[in-house]
C-alpha cells in the first residue's frame, strides 16, 4: 500500500480504479464500496485507488458542531489496507478545495489528476462546493472523458444498515458492543501511558492511566468496561475506567484508567491500545475505599466472565 498526500506530485496509476470518501469507521458499509473498488481493478488489470480527506469535511464546512472522530487517520489507513486497496490519497480539506464547483471538482481534480479508467461510488454520493454534484452528473460526463462509472445501489449499502452516525452515537452512549457490530470490528483506541494519582496500586488495583493519541477521537460514555490492552503486541485481559473518580476526588478531571490483569510493568511513555467489548455499569460515588475495593472485584470477576465468552 502507498499513502500519498501531496496530490500535485502524483504517480501515473494504471486503469484506476477510484472511490472517494471520508470512510471515517471503514464500517460494514464502507466495505460494501471497498470490495468492488478491488475486484473491479482485478477485473481490468488496474489499481485500487481510495480519495480521502483530512481532516473531516464537517470540521471545516461545521466548526460550530463537534464531530468525533471514529477512526484516526492512521488507523483508517491501515483498515483500508487490509481491505486490499492499493493507493492512498489523502486530500487536505481546504477551503479553496471546499468551494470548487461540481464541475471544476470532475474536470479538474478526478480527471486531470487521476485519468480513471473507472469510478465507484454509492448512489447517494455528493460532490462540490454546496454539495450540488451527484451521480448522476458523473454519469453525464462519463462519456466524455471515458471512465466507467460503476454506481452501488441502495440496497446494498442500506441492507448493512450501518452509517458513521449511528456508529458515533452508540460510541458516545457507551453502546460499544453495538457499535463493534456495526464496524465489523472491535472500537478501539490508542494513547500513551501518562501519571496519575497512584491510588490504584495502594488498594490492589494498579492502573495505566491514559492520554489518547488523537484528541478527536470518541472517547465512549462514562462508565466500567470490560477490554482488552495491547501493548507491545501482547493482548492483556483489563477492565476499564473512563470518568471522574468521584469517590477518592472532586475535581472534574476525566480519566481513562485501565487495570492490566496479571500485569506488573512500568510503562509510562508507552503506548496502549484499548480494546472494548462491554459496558459493565456506570461510574457511582461510593461511600468508602472499602466499598469501593468490593466493586472492583466485583468488576473484575464480571469482565472475565464477559471476555471468558468471546
Amino acid at each position: 500500500m502507498a499513502v500519498f498526500q501531496d496530490i500535485h506530485n502524483l504517480p501515473q496509476f494504471k486503469n484506476a480504479v477510484l472511490t472517494v470518501g471520508t470512510f471515517d469507521g471503514v464500517h460494514s458499509g464502507h466495505r460494501v464500496i471497498l470490495k468492488e473498488v478491488v475486484e473491479h481493478a482485478h477485473k481490468v488489470n488496474g489499481e485500487s485507488v481510495l480519495i480521502t480527506f483530512d481532516p473531516h469535511p464537517r470540521k471545516l464546512l461545521f466548526p460550530d458542531q463537534p464531530l468525533g472522530i471514529i477512526t484516526p487517520l492512521e488507523t483508517k489507513q491501515q483498515l483500508l489496507h487490509e481491505a486490499g486497496i492499493s493507493h492512498i490519497i489523502v486530500v487536505p480539506f481546504t477551503q479553496e478545495f471546499a468551494h470548487l464547483s461540481a464541475r471544476e471538482y470532475v474536470e479538474n481534480f478526478l480527471v486531470g489528476l487521476f485519468r480513471p479508467h473507472s469510478i465507484v461510488l454509492g448512489y447517494d454520493h455528493h460532490f462540490g462546493h454546496d454539495r450540488l454534484g451527484n451521480i448522476d452528473m458523473l454519469k453525464e460526463y462519463a462519456p466524455t472523458y471515458n471512465y466507467e462509472l460503476i454506481e452501488i445501489p441502495a440496497q446494498l449499502i442500506e441492507a448493512a444498515a450501518v452509517s458513521s452516525t449511528r456508529i458515533r452515537k452508540a460510541i458516545n452512549e457507551g453502546k460499544v458492543n453495538d457499535a463493534s457490530q456495526m464496524l465489523g470490528r472491535n472500537y478501539s483506541i490508542k494513547g500513551t501511558v501518562v501519571h496519575g494519582n497512584k491510588l490504584g496500586r495502594t488498594i490492589g488495583y494498579p492502573t495505566a492511566n491514559m492520554q489518547p493519541n488523537d484528541a478527536e477521537q470518541i472517547i465512549p460514555a462514562i462508565g466500567v468496561y470490560a477490554i482488552q490492552a495491547i501493548h507491545n503486541d501482547t493482548r492483556y485481559d483489563a477492565m476499564m475506567s473512563i470518568g471522574f473518580n468521584p469517590t477518592v476526588t472532586d475535581k472534574k478531571e476525566l480519566r481513562i484508567e485501565a487495570n492490566l490483569f496479571d500485569f506488573d510493568k512500568d510503562i509510562y511513555g508507552d503506548e496502549l491500545e484499548i480494546i472494548f467489548i462491554k459496558r459493565l455499569r456506570n461510574e457511582q460515588k461510593f461511600a468508602s475505599l472499602d466499598a469501593l475495593i468490593t466493586q472492583l472485584h466485583q468488576d473484575k470477576e464480571d469482565t472475565l466472565a464477559v471476555l471468558s465468552a468471546i
